[in-house]
């Protein structure tokens, strides 16, 4: 009895933690929102505390969740993502498509998408955000602009930057050009010139 009462506190712990970071909140102000403290919200997750029902449903109320939403399955997150998952856009004339690989990304700490460039299609210049962004060119050759710097990035080259530079890309290849991109925080913007 007393080891299922001891996993069921680890799936509460984990559960507390995956939703605070998922609606992007510090234990500091889970433990406002709820009027805990923040010792008690770390205590909580890392299982060294086991919440009265009270104030467990204080808690969830925070984040809009149910008792029984809480301790269903429904709440554990996606782990493997399909075809079907994927959220197809495309700029305005379609020669760049971006298929945002996985769901709800703006609750992430990532936004990966898979990039497709016509030849010549170029990506609108991106300003100034917070974040560090990732290619991976799985076809064709691109050339990613920082600031007033170019680089060429060929099939299995990669790239990686700080987004405090505005920064863009461009196919320069003879034939289409995909990537494997993430970007993080999700800021992701996909409009074209």
């Amino acid at each position: 009895m007393l080891r299922r009462a001891t996993e069921q506190n680890v799936k509460i712990g984990e559960h507390l933690k995956r939703l605070r970071t998922l609606n992007g909140l510090t234990q500091e102000e889970l433990a406002g929102r709820a009027d805990l403290t923040k010792g008690y919200i770390s205590q909580l997750e890392n299982d060294s505390a086991c919440p009265s029902i009270a104030t467990l449903k204080d808690i969830l109320d925070v984040f809009g969740v149910s008792m029984p939403e809480f301790f269903s399955e429904q709440v554990e997150t996606a782990v493997v993502f399909g075809a079907e998952d994927r959220v197809r856009t495309s700029g305005e004339d379609d020669r760049i498509q971006v298929e945002l690989l996985v769901p709800g990304a703006q609750s992430r700490e990532l936004d990966p998408a898979l990039v497709c460039l016509a030849p010549g299609a170029e990506m609108e210049i991106q300003d100034v955000h917070e974040g560090e962004e990732f290619g991976y060119v799985l076809l064709g050759k691109i050339r990613v602009r920082l600031d007033d710097k170019t680089y060429t990035v060929k099939k299995d080259e990669c790239f990686l930057f700080a987004s405090d530079r505005r920064h863009g890309v461009k196919n320069i290849g003879r034939g289409p050009a995909r990537i494997l991109w993430v970007v993080t925080p999700p800021t992701f913007d996909y409009k074209g010139k």
